[in-house]
C-alpha cells in the first residue's frame, strides 16, 4: 500500500499554528503510510520559512521534550521517541531522525551519515530541510511540502506526497 497522490496547500498566521499543522499532517500520514519503509518528510523553502518550526510540531506530537533546532552544523539529530504514542498510532516508530542538508557539498556526503539504512528503516521517521541537495537520495514515497514566507506570521504551505 501506498500514500495516495495528493497536493494540499495550507496557510498558517502563527508560529503555534505551524507546529499544530505538523502534528495533524502527521497523524494523517501515520495512519496511511506503508509500514516497510520510514516515513519521510522533505521540507523546503527559505531561511525563516517555517521549516523548523514544523519540525517542532512533528517532535512535539511525537512527545518528544527536548528543544528542537536546525541541525545545520551537524546535518542530523536523532531522538528516540518516549512511549508509544497509541492516540498517533506511532506503536510501530521507535526513532525520529532531523536532518539539514543545507551545508552539504555533494549530495553523497549523505551517504556517510547511514542515511541509506536509516530511510529504509520502517521504525524511523525522517523530517528533511533542504531536501533538494540530496534529491536523487530521497524515496519515492517523500512527503514534500514546500514552505513560502508570506508575511512576519503568516506562511504558506503546500503538502505533495
Amino acid at each position: 500500500m501506498s500514500i495516495k497522490k495528493t497536493n494540499k496547500i495550507f496557510n498558517t498566521f502563527s508560529q503555534k499554528e505551524t507546529q499544530k499543522l505538523a502534528g495533524d499532517i502527521l497523524a494523517d500520514l501515520i495512519k496511511k503510510s506503508p509500514k516497510d519503509m520510514a516515513l519521510v518528510f522533505a521540507l523546503q523553502g527559505d531561511l525563516g520559512s517555517g521549516k523548523t518550526t514544523f519540525t517542532q510540531g512533528i517532535a512535539k506530537a511525537l512527545g518528544i521534550k527536548k528543544r528542537i533546532t536546525s541541525p545545520t552544523f551537524v546535518l542530523m539529530k536523532k531522538f528516540k521517541l518516549p512511549t508509544p504514542n497509541y492516540k498517533l498510532l506511532t506503536t510501530d516508530y521507535k526513532l525520529f531522525y532531523h536532518f539539514d542538508c543545507y551545508r552539504l557539498q555533494k549530495p553523497e556526503e549523505i551517504l556517510e551519515l547511514g542515511f541509506q539504512e536509516i530511510i529504509s528503516n520502517p521504525k524511523n521517521i525522517v523530517v528533511i530541510e533542504w531536501p533538494e541537495k540530496i534529491k536523487k537520495f530521497l524515496p519515492k514515497q517523500t512527503v514534500y511540502l514546500k514552505f513560502k514566507f508570506i508575511t512576519e506570521t503568516q506562511r504558506k504551505i503546500k503538502m505533495s506526497a
